[in-house]
């Protein structure tokens, strides 16, 4: 059984191993600008994830590829201009740490002191584990990602369901215990079968938070634009949309355009 939801006035790294050791669940969604995170932070949001994913949705890319370092540090500092309580975790992008761990901790640092950012999170396992031993070295807390790691789509090929093989099954255990052993705070698991996640979360000690990951770990994460129906394309399983803003939207849009045509806005009492 969970205990009682604990009030916290920041959430912190630790808070988050808390939670899990009182089984209490933890609720991660994304954010890229000022305005979303300030919403997300005052409903009560633990984590907000400054995702590579902004290539996505905020830019228009196919992949997350594209975005560089310089963009999510703007991303990211507007995310933290919007919040009190929530932890704010930024993804590094791709092509900033993964082939030499000088230029992890340098891209590392620059989040961190450029955003403002609380940690920093990064895609694979022993692929980068030296990148992860030197980051953490600095102090700068990392938080891990295993199963389905978007950086990698050129290897995959495929946004399918991973390690429904055994031996990727394999490897996504050992990798997990081995962020653990490293220092990482929290693991985030991509896409993988709900009971081998459920396996990961309970052979460690630090937080798996999942995205279509089943319901026996630790917590969730999701994009907002896809929760809340700004993009509708989009529809995997684990999908739930809490609104569909993309038709409100659209209505809005062309009530405003047709009151614009006619006339009808500004009314008298809407000016000056």
């Amino acid at each position: 059984m969970s205990t009682a939801k604990k009030q916290y006035k920041r959430v912190t790294v630790k808070s988050l191993v808390d939670m899990k050791q009182r089984k209490e669940k933890i609720s991660m969604l994304t954010a890229y600008d000022y305005t979303m995170a300030k919403i997300v932070d005052g409903a009560g949001i633990d984590v907000i994830l400054v995702g590579d994913s902004a290539s996505n949705v905020m830019a228009g890319h196919e992949t997350t590829l594209p975005i560089t370092l310089d963009q999510m540090i703007y991303h990211a500092s507007s995310v933290i201009r919007g919040i009190d309580r929530s932890l704010v975790v930024v993804d590094l992008p791709f092509g900033s740490y993964q082939s030499d761990p000088k230029e992890a901790l340098r891209s590392a640092i620059r989040i961190m002191k450029e955003s403002g950012g609380h940690a920093v999170k990064l895609e694979g396992g022993k692929e980068v584990k030296d990148s992860i031993k030197r980051i953490l070295n600095a102090g700068i807390p990392v938080m891990g990602h295993l199963g389905l790691t978007p950086q990698s789509i050129y290897k995959f090929g495929t946004y399918t369901v991973r390690a429904k093989e055994e031996a990727e099954a394999e490897k996504l255990k050992s990798d997990a215990k081995m962020l653990e052993k490293l220092g990482c705070f929290a693991v985030v698991l991509e896409k993988v079968p709900a009971q081998l996640a459920k396996e990961v979360a309970e052979s460690i000690s630090i937080p798996v938070i999942g995205i279509g990951a089943g319901a026996g770990v630790d917590g969730q994460v999701l994009v907002v634009h896809d929760m809340i129906g700004m993009t509708h394309e989009f529809n995997p399983r684990f999908l739930r949309r809490y609104l569909d803003l993309y038709s409100e939207m659209t209505q809005a849009f062309k009530q405003y355009n047709d009151d614009v045509k006619s006339g009808d806005f500004p009314n008298a009492e809407e000016q000056y």
